[in-house]
């Protein structure tokens, strides 16, 4: 007697609560160098990658953005060895230097290279790799075209572009294995300075090319497209124009000391529900949608135990900035601040809240 295979379809979060999760713990790494709440960050990042990231072609750009920010690291220990300032510390050996003139005075080509300037750009270094991680995450877990679907109407010239360069890190990867695997086949060189100069070129063109086909048949097809009137249209965007022009006032008031109080946060406040008015004015419309997205408990479980990430290392650096940073200067061990760190495990959580987005059969 033959089963009955029944297709389980599991919804995948919302590409927004995803995004919103790494960008909030993004945040939350660009104000640390503490080299345990990086490494924590990177981990974190990763498990849930692990556990949760589909079988496509964009959930593999994860692992190169991890290696390109290796490099970034590398690379800015090699900066502050060769350019970097000249701090007593912990001699480890010295580069032949060059005299300079005296208009570029604060500029040094060699000398001796301590252990202390190492680790601090090292932990720099780290920081910025910790901040890849967490958006190479957002780039693993969602797909670029459900993000795009969930972009209001009145931004989706600008979400097509965006598109574009979201999905261009996971058309390299699809286009680098698809070359060297045809290069392999001709019997030509995958490694080595020729093997790099002749996967270069076809690498990014082919990769540049996918990533414009598919904005060009989305929008060809009308996709996130909705009609809106001509009259609902000029007054959208001049409600927008406004609104924009007011954040910057309001910004410009925030930032300036000297500026007066009505200047900043009430400016920024209006403008911003300038924005949102005219972007729901020009969203607004009948069209209904296949499948669409929800937002659930979820997706506020993921937004919120990333909010409280970010929020636990703004306490601690408010009261402890010292225990955030790495001391280098004299150089020794960081410290561990305990609410930092429980804050960064809660944004873990989408590594079991967040469903599987796969589809399993069961007989």
């Amino acid at each position: 007697m033959a089963g009955r295979l029944t297709s389980l379809r599991v919804a995948p979060l919302h590409p927004v609560a995803w995004w919103a999760w790494a960008i909030l713990l993004a945040a939350a790494a660009a104000r640390i160098t503490n080299p345990i709440c990086l490494g924590l960050i990177l981990a974190i990042a990763g498990w849930v990658v692990v556990s949760r990231r589909p079988q496509s072609t964009w959930a593999r750009s994860y692992s190169t953005l991890l290696r390109l920010g290796a490099l970034v690291v590398v690379i800015r220990v090699v900066i502050q060895a060769l350019f970097g300032q000249r701090i007593p510390g912990h001699t480890l050996f010295t580069i032949p230097s060059i005299a300079l003139p005296s208009w570029m005075a604060g500029v040094t080509v060699g000398g001796p290279v301590t252990a202390d300037a190492l680790v601090g750009a090292a932990c720099q270094g780290l920081r910025l790799a910790a901040i890849l991680g967490c958006v190479g995450a957002a780039n693993a877990l969602v797909s670029p075209f459900r993000l795009l679907r969930c972009v209001p109407a009145g931004l989706y010239e600008v979400a097509v572009a965006v598109t574009v360069a979201v999905s261009f890190t996971p058309q390299v990867i699809s286009s680098l294995g698809q070359v060297r695997d045809a290069r392999r086949l001709r019997g030509r060189a995958i490694s080595g300075l020729a093997g790099v100069r002749g996967l270069a070129v076809p690498v990014l063109e082919g990769a540049l090319e996918r990533s414009l086909a598919l904005a060009a048949s989305m929008d060809s097809r009308g996709f996130g497209r909705r009609a809106v009137s001509v009259t609902r249209q000029r007054v959208a965007s001049a409600t927008t124009l406004a609104g924009l022009l007011g954040l910057a006032v309001g910004a410009y008031g925030v930032l300036d000391s000297g500026a007066p109080p009505a200047l900043g946060l009430p400016i920024v406040g209006t403008g911003a529900l300038l924005v949102i008015a005219g972007l729901i004015t020009t969203s607004v419309g009948g069209r209904t949608r296949y499948r669409p997205d929800r937002w659930s408990g979820r997706e506020w479980c993921t937004v919120l135990v990333s909010a409280a990430a970010l929020a636990a290392v703004v306490v601690v650096g408010r009261h402890d900035a010292a225990s955030l940073a790495m001391p280098v200067y004299p150089l020794s061990f960081p410290a561990v601040p305990p609410l930092a760190v429980v804050g960064l495990l809660l944004a873990a959580l989408p590594s079991i809240v967040a469903p599987r987005p796969i589809d399993t059969a069961v007989r």
